[in-house]
């Protein structure tokens, strides 16, 4: 089971500056300084990401394909799945450190941060996938259709109520502009490996 969700079925957790579909695509523009975060090392709160966002029911998974055009220290894009404004959990691709980095963040009143370099990433077509069945969440990413690879695990309980959808962030610049493609719902993985 393989279904397109339409950008207009999602609403945003915090308004872009600027969003225009072009073709099937939406082009979404991000305000500087938008990010995700909840005080772990570095102290603050950041709740201003823009997610587009729609139901994530049990036993589902949703994917979000995008390109990685990103040049400017925590740029980033992924998908974004909220429980509230304490618990939620963002993963993609994350310029930091100079090159581009598959990660997540999960956060269940405080943040943290996994990262693995991706560097031949930058400016090619992402999918993000996250399935939801059981206890878990289970992140993967591929890149131009490639295979499929782990990026994490995420303890998940199965009565939460959640929503999940794309997200993009500029903590650091004005100007990120992120070119989604896809935004499907589909059935969950059948096995972790």
């Amino acid at each position: 089971m393989v279904t397109s969700i339409s950008w207009g079925s999602g609403r945003w957790t915090h308004p872009p500056v600027d969003t225009v579909e072009r073709g099937s695509d939406l082009l979404v523009t991000a305000a500087e300084g938008s990010d995700a975060w909840r005080t772990t090392s570095y102290g603050f709160v950041h709740d201003s990401e823009h997610a587009l966002l729609a139901p994530f029911d049990q036993n589902t998974a949703v994917e979000v394909e995008f390109t990685a055009a990103f040049s400017q220290q925590f740029d980033q894009a992924g998908i974004f799945v909220r429980v509230s404004q304490t618990h939620w959990v963002k993963a993609g691709v994350e310029y930091a450190d100079g090159r581009p980095q598959l990660g997540a963040v999960v956060t269940d009143g405080l943040s943290d941060w996994s990262l693995a370099p991706a560097p031949d990433w930058r400016d090619r077509r992402v999918l993000i996938r996250i399935s939801r069945s059981g206890d878990a969440l289970t992140v993967r990413a591929a890149v131009d259709g490639g295979t499929l690879q782990l990026v994490r695990l995420i303890p998940f309980a199965p009565d939460l109520v959640a929503q999940a959808g794309p997200f993009t962030c500029a903590p650091t610049r004005a100007g990120l502009t992120v070119a989604f493609h896809a935004w499907r719902r589909t059935s969950v993985d059948a096995a972790l490996h």
